[in-house]
């Protein structure tokens, strides 16, 4: 791979909202991406969003990942024109905020499972396209992960859960492919301004009785940086894990939260 991208095709799940910047940052590295997503709509803004920002027209598939069958439906739809699969970026929605004394008094089973596709949906994203890329002796397999992985954030008992797991996954994967010049890596972003972060505000606010200010101003309070982040400061940490400047960049999970994660590790 080169320094950017040129000549290789990125496949980027869950692309409509926030991920969108991802798939934008490739593409303007020199990337043929294809996107997916499961509202069209959406979808399709974010492909003319990245045609009309990088000059270069993206794959839009419109897929439910979780679904049974899916992943392999958008690894054959990348193939059939691109002809191959070097960089996959996994992402999926997280389940509904639960802290544990919720999860054990109010949620039915099909709540305490809602954290199962999005683990399912990384396990299928690494399956499909990692054969394919130690066939090439060489690939990037990029799971967008989240800063709830260092520290648990009090509320999302399912999420940590899940996108623990997910990490684990990846440094899993990492060991058994780096020898054919794949890596497997996490990007792991804190508060950002995002539609995903404006959903819940409306619901917290009524909840505290204080107002939608007041509750970003809570979230920005123990970041270091004194604010939220944007989308596009963790698709710049993508694009340079994609890149064969981190060909020996493998098995991390990297926060891009401003200094809200203070571990050593």
């Amino acid at each position: 791979m080169e320094v950017g991208q040129k000549s290789r095709v990125a496949m980027v799940a869950a692309a409509s909202k926030g991920v969108g910047a991802m798939a934008l940052e490739l593409a303007k590295r020199g990337a043929q991406v294809a996107i997916c997503a499961r509202g069209a709509d959406r979808l399709e803004r974010t492909a003319a969003e990245i045609e009309r920002s990088s000059g270069r027209k993206p794959l839009p598939e419109v897929l439910d990942l979780p679904r049974a069958g899916t992943i392999g439906e958008f690894v054959r739809a990348v193939e059939a024109p691109l002809g191959r699969v070097d960089i996959c970026v996994t992402n999926s929605g997280g389940p509904p905020s639960k802290v544990f004394r919720e999860v054990l008094r109010d949620t039915t089973v099909e709540d305490r499972t809602a954290a199962v596709p999005l683990l399912m949906s990384t396990v299928g994203l690494g399956r499909e396209p990692l054969p394919r890329m130690q066939k090439n002796r060489g690939g990037r397999l990029i799971t967008i992960a989240s800063s709830a992985v260092k520290p648990p954030v009090e509320g999302l008992l399912l999420s940590n859960s899940a996108r623990s797991a997910v990490t684990d996954l990846a440094k899993t994967l990492a060991n058994e492919y780096a020898a054919y010049g794949i890596t497997v890596n996490n990007v792991c972003p804190g508060y950002r301004r995002t539609e995903r972060l404006d959903g819940p505000v409306p619901v917290i606010s009524e909840r505290s009785g204080g107002k939608p200010q007041e509750v970003f101003a809570e979230w920005e309070r123990p970041v270091p940086a004194a604010r939220l982040g944007r989308a596009e400061e963790a698709a710049s940490v993508l694009g340079f894990l994609a890149s064969e400047c981190a060909s020996y960049v493998n098995s991390l999970s990297i926060a891009v939260g401003g200094g809200l994660v203070r571990s050593l590790g």
